[in-house]
């Protein structure tokens, strides 16, 4: 949930606002009870704005507690200028919201604030309603929540592991316009530290893990791609990722993997994917947005889906599209979490599912592929994407179904069967998707989150790209 300031603006006549003070206050004290019954942490004003010592003092006071979205409340008739002072002293996002009572006419005030607002160029939204409307609360809910995740990206940190993997222009973005957009630092790190320091891992601790790990998932030693040794390299590489994580204060991070590691040391899928996991063989920790082949626009993605849902995030490549079926098969090496198995807060229910299968011949240095199929359910896609260097949000809905056991193995076995899957049904003609689409690899989370995505891309002042079938 988020921080929401909430701030009343008044008329600024003093004999008026004498006699609507309590009208005021009542109508906000029913928005703060309604916001706080939905989980949101609310900042009040310390007193209505009735002059302009007050629209510059209680925005200040509201501003000083880091609140993610400013809510301008208006009950009644309101000067426009205090509107004015008040978000020349409120940095963040702004949200004007009126009462729709036939007797105090705050939409005028409302509107007669916008209009000035939108005179200087003043970014902010607007919405309207009775406090009591449960959509009017939803509403203002998706509009905090993104501004928290939008939030949350300032001042964060990326650990890019390793450069470009094999090519892929659109694995690397402008780290300039990283700081100018997003407010994120891009840290370099060479992937010869995850050689290094898994050297100098704990070998009790990757044995334990090992050991977890053929306890509760379903491990096919074959004695040369994937064996005991390799499986331990691969925890180790885990055990340095999380020592880097912590020493560099990296907020989000990609491993470049191709060709170098998956030729010469070991895949980077167990890893990968236990850091977007909420767990581990110690039990149960905060994810880690980490991005296969160092993709940096894929997992700033990740990271605000991740700030948005709460839940672990899908990264998948657009493997296949079965035409007779109209699904797609969103399939990338190990990077899914093993919590899409079965979207479980238990590991051991979705490890169930899981089975550690020998590398195929894409990475001869061999290892383990986190192969799962995920598991049912409503799903929000989206991919922060450059158009001419601009980005845009590319953005649908979807659904992840499952079949009959012999129907889901051969439809995996068309591609590659020991590489994780997902079938999804997407909200897009194909021929639209394939010709629009601007990546390779696409990202999930359940539910639909399409409102908060495209009040990121607001947020962000990017274009908003969302793919219907309508």
């Amino acid at each position: 949930m988020a921080r929401i300031g909430v701030i009343s603006v008044s008329d600024g006549r003093d004999y008026v606002h004498a006699g609507i003070a309590d009208f005021i206050t009542t109508a906000q004290d029913r928005l703060v009870a309604r916001l706080r019954d939905q989980g949101h942490e609310v900042v009040v004003g310390t007193d209505v704005i009735s002059d302009n010592v007050l629209a510059t003092s209680v925005a200040r006071q509201v501003a000083a507690q880091n609140v993610n979205l400013t809510v301008l409340h208006y009950a009644v008739w309101a000067f426009p200028h205090f509107t004015m002072l008040a978000a020349s002293a409120t940095p963040g996002p702004l949200l004007l919201l009126s009462n729709i009572d036939p007797v105090q006419p705050g939409m005028v005030g409302m509107l007669a604030a916008g209009g000035a607002l939108d005179q200087i160029g003043r970014r902010h939204a607007r919405l309207w309603g009775d406090p009591g409307d449960p959509a009017l609360i939803d509403a203002i809910g998706v509009r905090a929540t993104a501004a928290a995740a939008v939030a949350a990206l300032r001042g964060s940190t990326f650990g890019r592991i390793g450069g470009r993997p094999m090519g892929m222009n659109t694995a690397v973005a402008n780290t300039d316009q990283w700081q100018r957009l997003f407010g994120v630092d891009v840290e370099e790190i060479d992937q010869w530290e995850i050689v290094r320091r898994s050297e100098l891992a704990d070998a009790a601790e990757a044995a334990r893990a090992r050991q977890w790990l053929e306890q509760h998932a379903n491990v096919h030693y074959d004695g040369k791609k994937l064996t005991p040794e390799l499986l331990e390299r691969q925890i180790r590489s885990y055990l340095a990722m999380r020592e880097l994580i912590d020493e560099w204060h990296l907020d989000f991070s990609g491993i470049k993997g191709q060709p170098e590691l998956t030729a010469n040391f070991a895949t980077m899928d167990v890893t990968e994917a236990f850091l977007n996991d909420p767990y581990d063989w110690n039990g149960p920790k905060q994810t880690h947005v980490c991005a296969t082949e160092a993709d940096m626009d894929g997992a700033l993605t990740m990271q605000l889906l991740k700030h948005l849902s709460g839940t672990p995030v899908l990264f998948a490549d657009v493997r296949h599209y079965h035409a007779d079926r109209d699904i797609w098969d969103l399939c990338n090496s190990g990077q899914h979490a093993t919590w899409y198995a079965a979207r479980s807060d238990d590991p051991a229910e979705n490890l169930a599912k899981v089975h550690l299968y020998p590398e195929v011949f894409f990475f001869p240095a061999g290892g383990a592929s986190v192969h799962h199929l995920a598991a049912p359910g409503q799903m929000t896609l989206a991919r922060l994407t450059r158009d001419d260097g601009q980005y845009r949000m590319q953005l649908m809905l979807g659904e992840f179904e499952t079949y009959d056991e012999e129907t889901n193995e051969a439809l995996m076995r068309q591609s590659t069967r020991e590489w994780p899957h997902a079938f999804a049904r997407l909200d897009a003609r194909a021929d639209t998707f394939l010709s629009r689409f601007g990546a390779n690899h696409i990202h999930a989370v359940p539910g639909d989150r399409r409102a908060e995505m495209r009040a990121v891309a607001e947020l962000l002042g990017i274009t908003l790209d969302e793919f219907t079938r309508g």
